[in-house]
C-alpha cells in the first residue's frame, strides 16, 4: 500500500510538472532579451551620404543605450534597386533575435503593396519600428511678376511650368499624377539633373514651379516662404500638415472617391517618412524589445539633438502608426493602385 502511494505521488507530480512545461517554457520565451555582447547591425537601404544613411546612423548611435545589454549597432550600408535589396534580406534572411534592423526608402512598401515583382515581401508582416520624420510634398511657384497661377484654383485654368527630374521622381511623378487625376495643367520641364538646379532656374525666370517636400526649401532657401518669395500652392501627405493650415490639402480636391483613394495611395509615402523595422515574425520579446528601444531613442534629447544639427526636425510616429498605414494602403484596391503605379513611372 505504501509503495502504491508512493507511486500515485510520483505520476501526479509527474502530471503537474509536464502540465506546467508549456507555461514555464512561454515565460521563458516572454523574458525579455539580453543583448549584452552582441552586435545589432542597422542595414541602411542607400549608399553613404544621403538622408537615409544620415538618420540611419544618427539612430545607431542612440539606440544601444535603450535595448538591454547596451549593444554595439553598427551601420551597414546595402544599397540597390531602390531600398528593395535591403528590405527582401531583412525580411528572407536576417535572424529573428534582435540583432537586425534596418531603414531603407519610403517607397520600397509601396511597392510590395502594388504588386512590384522585385519586391519579395509582405509589407504587412513586416516589423515596423516607426518612423522619426514624417513628411509633406508640396507644389510651389516662385512669386516673379509675370507669375499667373497663384492659388490652386488657378491651376484648373492656367498653364504651370513645373521643373522636371524624370520618370518616377516626385518632381515628375506628383504633377503628373495630379494633372490626370484632378486635372491640374502642370506643364513638365525637363532636363534637370537635381533639384538644386531648378531652383536656379526660378529665380532666373526659365520655369515657375516645382514639387517636392517641404523640408527641401526649408534646407534650400530657408528665406523663400517666410519672405514670400514663394507661393504654396497645394500640400499632400498621409495627413495634413498643422504648419501649412492656410495651404489647400490636395486630397480634399479629389472629385470622387476613387480618386480620393487614389490620391491618399500616391501621397502615402510621405507619411511613411524614413522607415525603421525589423524582420517578420519576431518572438513577442523580441518585438517588444526592438519596438520600446525605438521608441525610447526618439525621445532621447540626445537623439533629437543629434537629429537637429543633421538638419531633420525630428516628428516620430511609432510602428503602430506605420502598420495602420501599411493597412490601408494595402487596403486600396488592386485597379487603383495599378492605375498610380503608371502615373508615377
Amino acid at each position: 500500500m505504501r509503495v502504491a502511494s508512493v507511486g500515485m505521488i510520483c505520476l501526479v507530480a509527474g502530471a503537474l510538472l509536464a502540465g506546467l512545461a508549456p507555461a514555464l517554457a512561454q515565460g521563458d520565451a516572454r523574458a525579455e532579451p539580453n543583448l549584452a555582447g552582441k552586435t545589432v547591425r542597422m542595414v541602411i537601404g542607400s549608399a553613404p551620404g544621403g538622408t537615409y544613411d544620415l538618420l540611419g546612423r544618427a539612430v545607431a548611435r542612440h539606440l544601444g543605450r535603450h535595448l538591454p545589454g547596451q549593444p554595439a549597432v553598427v551601420p551597414q550600408n546595402m544599397p540597390g534597386a531602390g531600398g528593395l535589396v535591403t528590405t527582401n534580406y531583412i525580411y528572407n534572411v536576417a535572424p529573428k533575435d534582435g540583432t537586425a534592423i534596418a531603414i531603407s526608402n519610403k517607397g520600397v512598401a509601396g511597392a510590395a503593396i502594388a504588386g512590384v515583382p522585385e519586391a519579395r515581401f509582405d509589407a504587412t508582416r513586416i516589423t515596423w519600428l516607426g518612423t522619426p520624420i514624417t513628411e509633406t510634398s508640396v507644389c510651389f511657384a516662385y512669386n516673379s511678376p509675370r507669375l499667373q497661377v497663384r492659388t490652386i484654383n488657378d491651376l484648373y485654368e492656367k498653364e504651370l511650368h513645373v521643373g522636371s527630374l524624370g520618370a518616377g521622381t516626385v518632381a515628375t511623378a506628383y504633377p503628373r499624377a495630379l494633372a490626370a487625376l484632378l486635372g491640374l495643367k502642370f506643364k513638365l520641364v525637363g532636363g534637370y539633373a537635381g533639384s538644386n538646379q531648378i531652383y536656379l532656374a526660378m529665380e532666373r525666370g526659365e520655369i515657375e514651379a516645382i514639387c517636392e517636400g517641404i523640408d527641401g526649401i526649408v534646407a534650400k532657401r530657408p528665406t523663400w516662404i517666410p519672405e514670400k518669395i514663394v507661393t504654396l500652392l497645394l500640400q499632400g501627405g498621409a495627413a495634413p500638415n498643422p504648419d501649412l493650415k492656410d495651404v489647400p490639402f490636395v486630397i480634399d480636391h479629389a472629385k470622387n472617391p476613387d480618386d480620393r483613394l487614389a490620391l491618399e495611395f500616391l501621397y502615402a509615402a510621405e507619411g511613411i517618412g524614413r522607415p525603421f523595422f525589423a524582420p517578420p515574425d519576431l518572438p513577442p520579446a523580441v518585438h517588444a524589445m526592438l519596438r520600446n528601444a525605438f521608441d525610447r531613442t526618439m525621445q532621447d534629447p540626445e537623439f533629437a539633438a543629434d537629429a537637429k544639427k543633421l538638419g531633420f526636425d525630428p516628428r516620430p510616429e511609432n510602428g503602430d502608426y506605420l502598420l495602420a498605414l501599411m493597412t490601408r494602403m494595402s487596403a486600396t484596391p488592386k485597379p487603383i493602385k495599378d492605375k498610380v503605379v503608371e502615373l508615377t513611372r
